[in-house]
Parts: C-alpha cells; sequence; structure tokens
C-alpha cells in the first residue's frame, strides 16, 4: 500500500506518499487546484509504484478538496477526507512543531498509514443539493435573529428613524428569503421519493420534528455508518471520561466532536423525548433515580435519539416502541 497526502489549498495540492514503513517512496510534488492540475496529479500517482493499491488522505477544507477528492475516487484510489485537528494532534505527538504546506502533506500521508481512516465516498447529487438549502436556510435564520435583535436594541435607544427602516426592511428581506427557501426545501423533498421516505420515517419517531429530521437525513444519507454508536460519536455525543491514578477524576462530558446546529436541534428534541417517547423517557428516568444529573441523563437522551434514528434508516421500518416490539414478540 502507498499512502498519498495531498495538502489542499485554494490554488495549489502539496503531496507527499510513504510507504508501509513510513518512508517516503518519492519526492514530494505540487500541482494546481483545478481540472489541469488534478489530472497531473493522477497521472503522478499512477507513477509510483504502479503494482501497488493506493489510499490518498485529505483534510475537509471547506469546498476545495471536493474536486480532487471525486477525481481520485472515480479514478480508483481510495480516498479518505479527515479531521484537521486529528491530523494536528497526530504531528504534535510524533514532534513535528513545524507547520508548512509540504510538511502537512508529509503528515497526512502517515496519518493514512497509521490510522487507517475509513473510505470517503461523493455525496448523491440530490443530497448535496438539500445539504445546502438547510445550511443557507440556518445562516438566513441566524441573520434573522441578529436584525430582530438590533431593531429591538435600536428602538429602545431611540435611533435615527432611517435606521429603523432600515432594518425593516432587511428584517422583511430575510423573512421571504426564510420562506422561499422553506418551500424549495419541501419541494425538493416531494420529488425525491427515497429522501421522502427517510423523513417519513423518522418523523414517526415521537419528539423528532422537521428540523431534526431534514438535517438526520442528511447525516445518515451522507456518511456510511456501520453502527449506531459510530453515529453518536460522529455527532459528539458519546461520553469523554478523564481519569488517571488516584487524583484525577474529571466528570464524564460529550466530546462534542460535530457539527453543532446537528446537536442543538437533537437538545430540543431530546427535551421532548423524556416526556413523549416512551424509549428515551424510560432511559431518562432510570438515569435520573440512578443519581445521574438532568444534564448527563438528557445527554444520553440525545445519544439514544440517534441510536433510534439509525435503526429506524437502517431497517427502513417506522419506530416501533421497545415495549411494543417486545409484545408481538
Amino acid at each position: 500500500m502507498r499512502y498519498f497526502g495531498i495538502d489542499v489549498s485554494r490554488g495549489r495540492l502539496d503531496c507527499a506518499v510513504v510507504d508501509e514503513s513510513g518512508q517516503r517512496a518519492k519526492r514530494p510534488r505540487n500541482f494546481a487546484n483545478d481540472t489541469d492540475g488534478v489530472r497531473d496529479l493522477l497521472v503522478w500517482i499512477a507513477s509510483v509504484d504502479p503494482d501497488e493499491p493506493r489510499h490518498a488522505v485529505l483534510e475537509a477544507t471547506a469546498a476545495y478538496h471536493e474536486l480532487v477528492a471525486t477525481q481520485l475516487h472515480h479514478h480508483g484510489v481510495v480516498v479518505s477526507v479527515v479531521n484537521a485537528a486529528k491530523v494536528r494532534s497526530l504531528a504534535k505527538g510524533l514532534g513535528m512543531l513545524n507547520k508548512t504546506d509540504q510538511l502537512d502533506a508529509v503528515i497526512l500521508a502517515q496519518y493514512g498509514r497509521l490510522a487507517r481512516p475509513r473510505p470517503w465516498q461523493p455525496t448523491e447529487l440530490h443530497l448535496q443539493q438539500f445539504n445546502a438549502m438547510l445550511m443557507r436556510l440556518d445562516a438566513l435564520e441566524a441573520n434573522l435573529r441578529r436584525e430582530l435583535n438590533r431593531h429591538e436594541q435600536e428602538s429602545l435607544r431611540g435611533t435615527s428613524p432611517c435606521v429603523l427602516d432600515c432594518l425593516l426592511e432587511t428584517i422583511a428581506f430575510l423573512r421571504g428569503q426564510c420562506t422561499a427557501m422553506r418551500k424549495a426545501i419541501n419541494a425538493h423533498i416531494r420529488v425525491n421519493e427515497p429522501l421522502k421516505a427517510t423523513i417519513e420515517r423518522l418523523r414517526s419517531i415521537p419528539a423528532v420534528g422537521e428540523k431534526t429530521a431534514n438535517r438526520m437525513a442528511v447525516v445518515l444519507g451522507v456518511n456510511t455508518f456501520t453502527s449506531a454508536k459510530e453515529a453518536a460519536a460522529f455527532l459528539g455525543l458519546v461520553p469523554v471520561h478523564t481519569e488517571s491514578g488516584v487524583s484525577v477524576h474529571g466528570r464524564p462530558r460529550l466530546s462534542k466532536a460535530g457539527n453543532p446546529r446537528i446537536r442543538a436541534s437533537l437538545y430540543m428534541a431530546a427535551v421532548v423525548a423524556k416526556r413523549i417517547n416512551p424509549d428515551v423517557k424510560d432511559l431518562y428516568d432510570r438515569l435520573c433515580t440512578g443519581g445521574k444529573s438532568k444534564m448527563a441523563a438528557l445527554g444520553a437522551c440525545m445519544r439514544k435519539l440517534v441510536h433510534i434514528c439509525f435503526g429506524v434508516e437502517k431497517s427502513a421500518r417506522f419506530y416501533v416502541p421497545a415495549v411494543a416490539r417486545t409484545v408481538s414478540n
């Protein structure tokens, strides 16, 4: 196996390659981050030990990594898109304190050799479009909240009428954009049957509303999780323990590694689920009775909801409470 590390920036791809022992198999190269540059990169990769399988490791860099990752995947190269923080932690652990593009490429290659990250696959177009719509709606709603807060503050200050008029115009525009984006999201769901079916199954879970179902449909559709625990870990909902010897006994906390908007949505869903979802309510009551704090129990409820969402989507069935499943069996 040959491991290729590709450090991606807006205009350039810095590339390095190591073998199974961690030795550099060829001199590092750099290419332009465009169609011609990616074509040259593919030729270079093919020239490095043609009989050996290839694994390319890239960091997620906004949208700049998507062209090269997609082209490598289509040409039979195993691709992994990894978290930059994990790669940097490896670099510090190896004593590599300098940070340059070429050195980052070497570290990425070494990370691929040591961690063997999971293969990446391009997202289906309809899910890409759906995710973009959800992200745009989140941004519009955040801007609307900011403008509403500004209008409230400026009204209390008795500021100039022209400022208030400008704020009101912006608020009206943002409200219209939010409405239009929600209509586009609903229309997209209606014309994509698999996506529509997934969201309907997720909505069958008590306390999982529209926003949570939409976001979880993207998470479960884009990522190839092999277990519910992987999905929970991806969303930052697994407990992190801090213990060492007899003196260090920190309280467990959620890792919070992942999209904070999805976690916020799951938190609100868990607050409702601990009252109306039988599986989540049973877990919450049991943990609180056992001495867990309410926040720790809510964290477990968020994780339970992700497990239920994963199970519903994996089985392609609507939600059935555990008690009902036991009775039917």
